[in-house]
């Protein structure tokens, strides 16, 4: 699998980021202090000109208050509509 942002299932990825942020009502500098990072580092990411690796997603998760692991299944049953 190519590492670039701009593959269909990494904009999954950043979709699902957003969304999650979104729905849990959270600005991107809210979570960006929560995380202790730039709100740069929030934007860049959920548009693609910054990537993310698993354990900076947990972080995200977790800077939400939202289980990693129902997030990765929300993430894999979305993935799977691509195949």
């Amino acid at each position: 699998m190519p590492k670039s942002t701009h593959t269909p299932e990494y904009r999954v990825l950043r979709e699902l980021l957003r969304e999650l942020r979104e729905r849990e009502g959270v600005l991107q500098a809210d979570l960006a202090e929560r995380l202790g990072v730039p709100q740069s580092y929030v934007s860049k990411s959920e548009n693609g000109e910054r990537r993310l690796d698993v354990l900076e997603v947990r972080e995200w998760c977790r800077g939400l208050e939202v289980s990693f692991a129902e997030f990765s299944k929300e993430l894999d049953r979305r993935l799977r509509r691509l195949s």
